[in-house]
C-alpha cells in the first residue's frame, strides 16, 4: 500500500511504538497501515483413509499441499474449513479436531487448521490443478505454511516422532 485509503496522501515511514509501520503524514488524518496477518483455514483432509493434497493453479508442478483459503465476513472458522473442502474437492466433510494456530510469515497469515473427514467423490474446483492421495504413514510434512500442522497431527497419530 502506497496511499492512504482516507485522504490519498502518499504514505510515509513512521516509528510506532518502536516499529517501522507505513502512515499517513497528513496532518490531522492519522491513518496507520498495520499490515495484520491474514487468517486462513486449512484442512488436513482424510478421505477414503488416505490425507488428500492440493496443487493450485500457477503452483510448480510438483508442489501439493493443503486445502485452504480465505475466511468470508461473517463467517467462521469451521465453517469457512468446511466451505473450503466443499469448493475446492466437492466434498461433504465432518471435523474432527482442531489441530492448531500457525504463523505464515512468509505469507502474512494466521493458519487455523483443523482435521477433516470427507466422503464422496473428488471434484476440482477452479482454483485447483491436480489432487493426490497419500497414505499418512506415507506422509512428509514440509517446513513451512501448513507443514508445521501436517507435523503435529502425525505426531498426535502417533506416525511421526519430532
Amino acid at each position: 500500500m502506497n496511499f492512504c485509503p482516507k485522504c490519498g496522501t502518499r504514505l510515509t515511514e513512521k516509528s510506532i511504538e518502536g516499529r517501522l509501520k507505513k502512515a499517513c503524514p497528513s496532518g490531522g488524518c492519522g491513518y496507520v497501515f498495520w499490515d495484520n496477518p491474514v487468517p486462513v483455514v486449512a484442512a488436513v483432509v482424510e478421505n477414503d483413509k488416505q490425507v488428500v493434497l492440493v496443487r493450485n493453479k500457477g503452483w510448480p508442478e510438483k508442489m501439493f499441499g493443503l486445502v485452504s483459503g480465505f475466511l468470508e465476513r461473517g463467517e467462521s472458522p469451521a465453517d469457512a474449513v468446511l466451505r473450503e473442502v466443499r469448493e475446492e474437492l466437492g466434498l461433504e466433510g465432518k471435523i474432527d479436531d482442531f489441530i492448531g494456530v500457525y504463523s505464515f510469515f512468509e505469507m502474512n497469515q494466521l493458519l487455523l487448521v483443523y482435521h477433516v473427514s470427507a466422503r464422496g467423490e473428488i471434484s476440482l474446483g477452479d482454483e485447483l490443478e491436480a489432487f493426490r492421495r497419500v497414505a499418512p504413514k506415507k506422509l512428509v510434512p514440509w517446513p513451512i505454511g501448513t507443514g508445521p500442522a501436517v507435523r503435529d497431527w502425525l505426531v498426535r497419530k502417533g506416525l511421526f516422532a519430532p
